[in-house]
């Protein structure tokens, strides 16, 4: 049985797998991290917990806090977030700008490829770098 919870799928799998399914993939486990931040930290009453989760997953959010950690990248995930930010996406939500989009996907692209890699460790270590300005 699969465990998806903890992956470890080897690079040349995760070479298979397009920019935009990384993305795909990372969306999801930004989103999983950010939902379970505001719990543990008691940024929002449970009515308004949506809301709260929305203010750091729309695109802008996600461009702003990616610019936090890109000094710290190795050189290998450089190389996913910016195959990421050059994806061409089909269509870009109204409240982002076309750069603010790249560049949050290009995070979810970096994060979806730690997940499937199984480097929880240096997952939460880059969302700890970027959720570290929310005051806690």
């Amino acid at each position: 049985m699969t465990d998806y919870f903890h992956m470890k799928i080897d690079a040349d799998k995760i070479g298979t797998i397009s920019t935009l399914g990384l993305a795909y993939v990372g969306d999801g486990v930004f989103e999983l991290m950010v939902r379970t931040w505001l719990c543990l930290h008691g940024k929002a009453t449970p009515r308004n917990l949506h809301r709260a989760a929305v203010k750091y997953v729309a695109a802008p959010a996600q461009a702003a806090v990616g610019r936090r950690i890109l000094p710290l990248l190795t050189p290998t995930e450089e190389d996913v977030f910016r195959r990421g930010r050059n994806t061409n996406p089909h269509s870009i939500p109204k409240n982002a700008s076309r750069a603010d989009y790249q560049a949050a996907t290009a995070l979810e692209a970096l994060f979806g490829w730690l997940y499937l890699q199984g480097d929880l460790a240096r997952l939460n270590e880059l969302f700890d770098v970027m959720m570290a300005e929310e005051g806690v």
